[in-house]
């Protein structure tokens, strides 16, 4: 096998999990904080991409400086729109939570439609994103690394590191932390789980327009590209481990690669079955994931 195809799918492998890394943390926050099944998660990183379409088309090439702040904030508050109106009122009925938030993703993607077309919409990156790095000479003379591609990683890693030092070295993060031990306890020692509740769940939303961010610089957004991740940032959860930030980087750096290798020697749908085997026999060895949380409300559930 040529060795500069092999490191050009994984590199290609990374910088999609990047994109599934981000959509993934907001799940793994909600679901593991709150064990609410968003199937509507991926229509903010739709919602995200536009956003950061939007912002193109208004500031030109030096659009990035809005739309991480427009995308972000603009996802946040719809996320939390969400909780408030729909979410909340359905805490305890993960049947009618998972039915309510499906026909939400669909109400969002026939707006995307009504509003931008059903084809993708283009957004082309700045110029200083615009080169690759190409390696040369020994075994992978020839290996380009677009920049774009490169930036994309950068901000996944960034944005892993925040959420990371959110949920361990601040106050909220105690909170957090403290809801998903023990939601009465918690309650019963003057945290306000309601608002832990909306901010959880607005940051989570916050991070998936973050990663249609990224995502609309190296592909056209669509109304349904939200699909197209949701169902492997699932994945992502359940293999690193429910309401794990770092079991779920992990996951997704693993089914990222494993994803980009089995395009690159079969084909795209042959490819998401064997990762879908995978992902079963995998659950078979360890059914609570790569490093799970521990944590009475999962225990319970």
């Amino acid at each position: 096998m040529d060795a500069v195809f092999l490191a050009g799918q994984m590199f290609t492998g990374l910088s999609v999990a990047s994109i599934l890394l981000l959509v993934a943390l907001g799940l793994a926050l909600s679901f593991g904080l709150m064990r609410v099944i968003n199937m509507a998660h991926g229509e903010l990183l739709m919602v995200g991409g536009y956003l950061t379409y939007l912002c193109a088309q208004q500031l030109g090439p030096n659009f990035l400086w809005a739309a991480f702040p427009v995308a972000f904030l603009g996802t946040a508050l719809l996320g939390a729109l969400l909780e408030v109106l729909v979410i909340r009122r359905l805490y305890g009925r993960p049947l009618d939570t998972l039915l309510a938030t499906f026909g939400i993703s669909l109400i969002m993607q026939q707006a995307a439609r009504q509003l931008f077309g059903s084809t993708g919409v283009p957004v082309t990156a700045p110029g200083w994103l615009a080169g690759t790095l190409t390696l040369h000479g020994g075994p992978l003379d020839g290996l380009a690394f677009p920049h774009v591609r490169l930036f994309v990683i950068a901000l996944s890693l960034l944005v892993l590191g925040s959420v990371w030092w959110l949920l361990t070295r601040s106050r909220f993060g105690m909170q957090v932390r403290a809801v998903n031990q023990s939601r009465e306890m918690a309650s019963a020692l003057g945290v306000n789980t309601r608002r832990v509740d909306l901010l959880v769940f607005a940051l989570g939303s916050g991070i998936a327009g973050l990663a249609g961010v990224g995502l609309a610089m190296i592909a056209p957004v669509n109304p349904t590209v939200g699909g197209a991740y949701i169902v492997n940032a699932f994945l992502v959860v359940v293999v690193g481990g429910v309401g794990s930030v770092l079991g779920g980087a992990v996951a997704a750096l693993i089914l990222g690669a494993m994803t980009a290798l089995a395009e690159g020697l079969t084909s795209v749908s042959l490819a998401q079955a064997i990762v879908l085997i995978a992902v079963v026999a995998f659950l078979q060895w360890k059914p609570r994931g790569l490093l799970p949380t521990q944590s009475r409300a999962l225990e319970e559930a």
